[in-house]
């Protein structure tokens, strides 16, 4: 008999300081209700990488095959499976519309591996609204930029005078 399909909610968000520069990620991963929060910091990145980055770190806290729903306000990130430019980008030889090396190529390449297991549908979200989960990524992406650059501030030897 065929196990049933785990099915996986995951809301996603990126936040970048200066853009470029510091920045932070947040992922909730929900299952049958029980929730699991996951967020990380970059010294120097772009909040667009942020936003790939939680994506692949979400998918791979999975420890199975699953179908995945995963919701973000990225349209950066949506955009890309939605309006395929990534099937673009691919065959294209990772270049874009302008001929230029795509941005994040790293990540994107990642993502996609990362995906290889899963079922996954992409949903938007209307950022800074009043979806909860969104908000709570939003907020933890944020904090690791504060809790970060605050460390690395307190951190830094003093320069001489």
């Amino acid at each position: 008999m065929r196990q049933p399909e785990m099915v996986v909610d995951i809301y996603i968000d990126g936040a970048c300081s200066k853009n470029p520069g510091p920045g932070g990620w947040a992922a909730i991963l929900i299952y049958k209700g029980t929730k699991k929060e996951l967020h990380g910091y970059a010294q120097e990145t772009t909040n667009n990488r942020m936003e790939v980055y939680a994506s692949i770190a979400a998918l791979r806290a999975l420890k199975q095959n699953c179908r995945v729903n995963i919701y973000t306000d990225s349209s950066y990130l949506y955009n890309a499976f939605q309006e395929g430019w990534l099937i673009s980008w691919q065959n294209n030889g990772w270049k874009n519309a302008k001929k230029e090396p795509v941005e994040n190529q790293d990540l994107w390449k990642e993502l996609l591996n990362a995906l290889k297991a899963h079922k996954v549908i992409w949903n938007k979200v209307k950022g800074h609204s009043d979806n909860q989960y969104n908000n709570r990524c939003d907020a933890l992406a944020r904090k690791m930029i504060r809790d970060n650059v605050r460390e690395e501030t307190v951190k830094a030897p003093e320069q001489p005078t």
